[in-house]
């Protein structure tokens, strides 16, 4: 339960966000090993996908492995897929430029999570955000036949997590992760950054939903499972942190 007493950003965790060691340099590849696993999964499986399987197989992939909510509303028995779906479809992609965009972005927010809670607890992390997505999207389209496939549920919870840390990465250290305590939502809201990145990130999910699918063959964006996993990484990684000792925060007047 987050606490409700104001708070101030400490200023010299602030002042870590987007510093690079102590010259202001990092390598350009600095994933965690989790994010790096997670990402050469997706890019083998699409390869095999793309390179290899004819049409025949890429159904069966989908219907064994994508997510379909008529699955669970329809008049089918539910099977070892009905259980595994809600989670491997997020290791699923539609195309090159989706399975890039999502391994961009996975790079960017997962590898400093991963670094902050380790490997198990990121592994679970994914998981809750896979699952979260897949929840909102299963209460609004229940009866869809729409296989649902690609990572962005789970990179969602992540970026949410990463607000709740006013995106505060100490890049000094040997590995760069989330510093400092997990923040009241109280706190996070008064950050100016935090709310032009949460207001962008609800514009464009919004825009790519409305123009997602406009075109003859054009891929549909789930913008609306995207939420699903941001809510769960914005209320929901304090159960995922490791125990971090509290700074003392100076109280407002």
């Amino acid at each position: 339960m987050d606490r409700d007493e104001d708070h101030k950003i400490p200023a010299a965790a602030a002042d870590r966000v987007g510093h690079g060691g102590n010259d202001g340099r990092e390598p350009v590849f600095n994933l965690a090993p989790a994010v790096a696993g997670i990402g050469l999964v997706c890019i083998a499986i699409y390869a095999v996908e793309a390179f290899w399987l004819n049409l025949d197989q890429q159904l069966w992939l989908m219907l064994h492995f994508a997510f379909l909510p008529i699955r669970y509303t329809g008049p089918f028995a539910l099977d070892f897929s009905a259980l595994i779906s809600p989670v491997t479809y997020s290791l699923l992609h539609g195309s090159w430029g989706h399975l890039l965009v999502n391994l961009i972005w996975l790079a960017a927010f997962g590898s400093p999570l991963a670094n902050r809670i380790g490997t198990m607890r990121f592994l679970l992390f994914w998981i809750a955000g896979a699952l979260s997505a897949v929840a909102l999207h299963f209460v609004l389209y229940p009866s869809s036949v729409v296989p649902l496939v690609g990572a962005s549920g789970s990179i969602s919870a992540m970026m949410g997590a990463a607000a709740r840390f006013a995106f505060r990465v100490d890049r000094r250290a040997p590995k760069p992760a989330f510093t400092g305590p997990v923040l009241p939502v109280s706190v996070v809201l008064r950050s100016r950054m935090v709310l032009v990145f949460l207001g962008v990130w609800m514009v464009v999910n919004l825009a790519t939903g409305v123009f997602s699918g406009t075109t003859i063959d054009g891929p549909q964006i789930a913008w609306e499972a995207h939420i699903g996993g941001f809510l769960l990484g914005f209320f929901g990684v304090r159960a995922f942190d490791r125990r971090h000792a509290a700074p003392q925060y100076p109280q407002d007047n």
